[in-house]
């Protein structure tokens, strides 16, 4: 699947408001979930396009320290949100991000980008910005290849609320902390788990301001994945899927 632009604002004569159509699957969930590397999966298997929206915050926060865009100024951070180059690339065998032509797939993930994306992803005018981009890249890509799995805070309730699959991934904070841990350091010892703190209880906190991703609203089909191994989530989620649409393809 071709990289697809995410339009930046100025002059945009496409509307974000039109209802989402075709088979959309939006999974939300909080940090250590779970929700990435399994949305990844079921793309993969449902050999559908993949959308990580919270890269896009990510990549609006690089920007916005490449640029020494003030983020403490919430006017010049939208600013650089609605005028971003930023192009996501929603293959799930080999999704990415760029700006300005820049991939960014590492660099988003950076401790310098990951201590502060929160400032940028509570902007409430980055939010309206990202969720117009985000609805338009999701109609892009069912148009395209017939199915999408999109996945991040509030996709399910905000960004796609008329996706015809709407699943929350929840967890343990045990066990989110742990899967951190063993992401991040390779392991989940005391010293590993602490450091990852920070990453995982403290940005749901701040995130949670703006966004719920903690309770399954009406239509949402909540799944646990705190005692399940990584096959068995996609496997509960492809089940989920299934059980909804019967076969996607």
């Amino acid at each position: 699947m071709s990289p697809q632009q995410s339009r930046p604002g100025a002059g945009e004569p496409l509307s974000d408001e039109a209802p989402l159509t075709g088979t959309i699957v939006a999974i939300d969930g909080p940090s250590g979930s779970g929700k990435s590397s399994v949305s990844r999966a079921v793309a993969r298997a449902l050999d559908a396009a993949y959308l990580d929206t919270g890269a896009m915050y990510r990549a609006v926060t690089w920007s916005c320290l490449r640029d020494d865009v003030n983020l403490a100024n919430h006017e010049a951070v939208a600013e650089q949100a609605r005028t971003v180059a930023l192009t996501m690339v929603m293959d799930p065998h080999r999704p990415g991000v760029r700006v300005d032509g820049i991939d960014l797939s590492r660099a988003i993930r950076e401790d310098r980008v990951t201590s502060v994306v929160s400032v940028v992803a509570t902007n409430l005018a980055v939010r309206a910005e990202l969720r117009r981009r985000q609805r338009l890249l999701i109609a892009d890509a069912v148009a395209q290849r017939g199915v999408c799995v999109a996945e991040g805070r509030d996709v399910t309730t905000v960004v796609a609320p008329d996706a015809a699959v709407r699943i929350l991934l929840t967890a343990s904070e045990a066990a989110r902390l742990a899967r951190r841990a063993t992401q991040n350091h390779g392991q989940a010892d005391a010293a590993s788990v602490a450091a990852t703190r920070s990453q995982v209880v403290d940005r749901d906190r701040l995130d949670s301001t703006v966004s719920d991703f903690t309770t399954a609203s009406d239509g949402v089909v909540h799944l646990d994945t705190s005692d399940l191994t990584f096959d068995e989530s996609v496997e509960a989620v492809l089940a989920i899927v299934k059980g909804a649409l019967g076969s996607v393809r």
